[in-house]
Parts: C-alpha cells; sequence; structure tokens
C-alpha cells in the first residue's frame, strides 16, 4: 500500500514576484555586486549555476531554472546579516606544529589532520594551485598526501570549495573538515541549516582571517604587471600592510593598499575579518612570528587540541586578541558600502 507523506520548505520570499527565484538572486545578490563568490548557490542548485569568467552566472537560466529556491536558501548574502568583531571564543592562543610546516604555525593543517587520526572526519579539503597559481580542490584523506607543496601556503585567490564539499559530503563514511574564508564558512553555515545532510557529515569548520581575496584573472594580471614571474613564484603573503610574492631569485613587494583597484565588489560589502560563525578561526595577527593564532568556539576544536597536546605535536602560547582591533575595525568600516 503507497504511503503518502507531506513536507515543508521554507523558501524565502520572492522579491520579484513574477520571476524564477534565480533572477531574484541575480536582482539582490549579483545585480547589486554583494555577491562573495562563496558558490553555496552553485552547490545546490539543480539547473546550472556555474563559473562565468570567474563571476556567478548561469547561463539559459530562462529555460534550465527549475525554480525550486535552493539558491536563495542558502545564499547567505539573498537577507544579508553582516558579522563582524571578534565573536564568541572559548580559548584565544598561539600555537606552532612540530610536524608540518605552513605560512605560519600550520596549525590549521595540524587540527585536521589531528581530528583525522582521531577519527573524528576522513577527509578535509585544501585548497591547492596548479602552476600558474590557479586554484584546485584537493580532498586530503592521510598526512602523505599533504607531502604536496602546493597544499601549503595561502593563494589570494578564490577557490570552488562548496560545489566540492557537496562531493565530499556524498563521499564520506565519518565526516569532513573544511578550511574557508568567512564567506565560505558562512556557506556552509546555511547549507547547515538548510540541509541536514551537510549538518550531519560536516564535522569541522576551520575559518581563515581574512582582510579580502581577489578574482584569479585580475590578481594574476596586476601581479605581472608588477614583474612577478610565475614560473619562479614560491608564495605570496601580506604582511605589515604589504603583499609580498616571493620567488626563487627575489621578491616583489607593494602596499596591499595598492589592490583596492582590483579588489572585488563582494569583499567590499564584506565586514567579518575573524570568520565568527566557524568552531575556530586561525590567522597570524596576534601572536608570535611563527605561530597561528587561533580564536578556539566550540568544544570539538577543544577536543582535538587536547589530542595535540597530549601527543606533543604542537607547541603552544599566548596570544593577544587586542592586536586584531585594527584589521576588526578596518572592515566593520565597509557596512556603509552595503547597499540599502
Amino acid at each position: 500500500m503507497a504511503v503518502e507523506s507531506e513536507w515543508e520548505v521554507a523558501v524565502p520570499e520572492k522579491r520579484l514576484k513574477d520571476k524564477l527565484f534565480f533572477e531574484n538572486l541575480k536582482s539582490v545578490v549579483i545585480d547589486r555586486n554583494i555577491c562573495s563568490r562563496c558558490l553555496t548557490c552553485a552547490a545546490v542548485c539543480p539547473g546550472g549555476i556555474t563559473i562565468v569568467d570567474d563571476r556567478v552566472d548561469f547561463p539559459d537560466y530562462e529555460r534550465r531554472c527549475m525554480d525550486c529556491g535552493a539558491c536563495v536558501r542558502v545564499c547567505p548574502r539573498f537577507v544579508y546579516e553582516p558579522r563582524s568583531g571578534l565573536g564568541h571564543y572559548i580559548q584565544f592562543i598561539a600555537g606552532r606544529s612540530k610536524r608540518f610546516t605552513g605560512q605560519d604555525g600550520a596549525m590549521v593543517t595540524e587540527i585536521l589532520v589531528s581530528a583525522m587520526e582521531m577519527g573524528l572526519i576522513d577527509r578535509s579539503l585544501f585548497v591547492s594551485r596548479d602552476e600558474r597559481w590557479g586554484t584546485e580542490i584537493f580532498h586530503v584523506r592521510d598526512s602523505e598526501q599533504l607531502e604536496l607543496p602546493t597544499l601549503g601556503g595561502t593563494k589570494y585567490t578564490f577557490a570552488n570549495v562548496l560545489p566540492e564539499l557537496k562531493r565530499a559530503v556524498m563521499l564520506t563514511k565519518s565526516g569532513v573538515g573544511v578550511v574557508g574564508t568567512p564567506c565560505i564558512v558562512s556557506g556552509v553555515r546555511r547549507l547547515q541549516r538548510e540541509f541536514p545532510i551537510f549538518k550531519e557529515r560536516v564535522k569541522l569548520l576551520v575559518g581563515l582571517f581574512c582582510t579580502e581575496n581577489f578574482h584569479y584573472g585580475d590578481i594574476t594580471k596586476y601581479l605581472a604587471d608588477k614583474g612577478v614571474d610565475f614560473s619562479k613564484l614560491i608564495k605570496t603573503d601580506i604582511t605589515k600592510g604589504k603583499f609580498v610574492a616571493t620567488m626563487t631569485d627575489g621578491e616583489v613587494k607593494f602596499k596591499v593598499k595598492e589592490l583596492e583597484s582590483i579588489l572585488p565588489s563582494g569583499c567590499q560589502v564584506c565586514t567579518d575579518f575573524t570568520a565568527v560563525e566557524s568552531d575556530v578561526s586561525v590567522g597570524s595577527v596576534g601572536s608570535a612570528k611563527g605561530f597561528s593564532t587561533m580564536a578556539v568556539r566550540q568544544e570539538n576544536v577543544i577536543k582535538i587540541l587536547d589530542f595535540i597536546r597530549e601527543n606533543g605535536y604542537a607547541d603552544f602560547g599566548d596570544a593577544d586578541p587586542a592586536q586584531l582591533d585594527y584589521l576588526i575595525n578596518h572592515k566593520k568600516a565597509r557596512e556603509k558600502n552595503i547597499p540599502v
């Protein structure tokens, strides 16, 4: 005998009543230049939201959009509630991994690998890069894979993390760990709120301190014009207000402020420096050179850090939250750029 059931999904109200949901997303978010390019919408769209020229688009949406509303349900900026400040935390500490090397103290890698060793997760999504420094998403399932040198360091270009997260949650047996900028973190939280499979299977969310990110085409052209040879590029970093590109035969260094001409519109309205919605936020500001600063927000990370201490995998020290004030306030000031 057939069994009938009913279920309801709360979908945000269409602001353009006679238009498709993607047209609403386009009007409210994309056309108003507040899209963060987090690709949360692309992660759940059954029709074809994708990236065209490094921007969110939906080719032929008039014919292909199913008008299901999934895109507006998960978009963190359809109903934009800007977050800022340091956020809630249980511990504010510094750490330096003894097992891994990275941009600073390599604690992002240490936390994710330790979580895998504990059995809390069986894979983590890392951002790798190709020879031209274009981003690629890499599923790390054991520490030996981290010998791939392109997994380390900051890329400063957008990455397609959330569409790949959909694949990861389908493959995982015990759980997934994700690392991302504040916009990625907000996207994951929206996915967890709207779709139970993401809540059940994303077990660890690591946020990164972030002032801004860049479109690949824009930043690579800018750096090339500054004299960066990508065939010789080793790493990029932002420190003491300067962007530093380190090559095998020298450095290119200039003030970060010079990059304002290519700052993406979605970053210009972002007010969250510390990824306040993450399980733990990690960056370099606030601790000694060679250490990672960590704002530990959730108990799952406390357990991971206890495991790290018990095994002697890292050194720990003090961190000063006051050192983050300038960058926190710098990003909070962007709230004035959000269109009414």
